[in-house]
Order: structure tokens, then C-alpha cells, then sequence
């Protein structure tokens, strides 16, 4: 199984969902479809190498403390905060504060998709 990353208006989205419910309707069996619309201005956003090298990074991974993130892409918070902060936009990764005994709090990152495949479409 794979999540598929489109681009489109809402009413892309809708005639989709139009689909899938005539299917429905029709008695056919219905897949889960793991699709994910993205606004097309955002899709180019999504696809930057620095976000692809990320994903690859938490791919397989449950969960990450958010300082080995850090010292594991060899990148600064601030750059990882808003790759973090557009991934979660779109339910690729969940990001929450989890205590620390004896040591405060830590960020914690989960990716959302494990090792399935995200598979970029594009129509213009």
C-alpha cells in the first residue's frame, strides 16, 4: 500500500469522493484509498530535497526525539521545525511534547506513514 500525494482544488477532491461513493452505491468493493490532496502551489513546496531526505530519515521509524532528528540530519531546529510544521499540514508526521523524567520535556516525532511508499501526482 501506498499514500498518494495529488495535487488539486477541492473540487477535485469532492469529484473523488463522488467516485468512490457511486462504487459504493454499485455494491464493488471499496479499497482504502491513502490519498492526500495538496493545494498545487504547495505540492512544489512538499517536494524540496531537503524534506525528501526527511522522509527517507524517518522512514521505518516509530518515533524520533526531536534532538536526534537534529544531530542526525545535521541541520538547525529552526529548519527542521518548518519541514515538521508542513509534513504534519498534511498528516505525514505527528509532532507532540512528552515528558522527560528528571530532565523536563522533549519533542517527539512520528512519522505517519511507516514504510509504505508516498507517491508524488502532479496535473496541470
Amino acid at each position: 500500500m501506498s499514500i498518494r500525494i495529488k495535487s488539486g482544488s477541492l473540487s477535485d477532491f469532492f469529484d473523488s469522493a463522488k467516485e468512490t461513493a457511486k462504487e459504493i452505491d454499485e455494491g464493488k468493493r471499496v479499497t482504502r484509498k491513502n490519498t492526500i490532496w495538496v493545494d498545487p502551489t504547495e505540492l512544489m513546496f512538499l517536494l524540496k530535497p531537503e524534506r525528501a531526505k526527511l522522509i527517507r530519515f524517518l522512514r521505518g521509524k516509530k518515533r524520533v526525539c526531536f534532538s536526534d532528528l537534529v544531530n542526525g540530519m545535521k541541520r538547525t531546529a529552526v529548519s527542521l521545525n518548518k519541514d515538521l510544521s508542513l509534513l504534519s499540514k498534511y498528516q505525514l508526521v505527528k509532532t507532540y511534547k512528552e515528558t522527560n523524567p528528571g530532565h523536563g520535556v522533549h519533542k517527539v516525532v512520528e512519522p505517519m506513514f511507516g514504510n509504505q511508499k508516498i507517491e508524488f501526482r502532479a496535473e496541470i
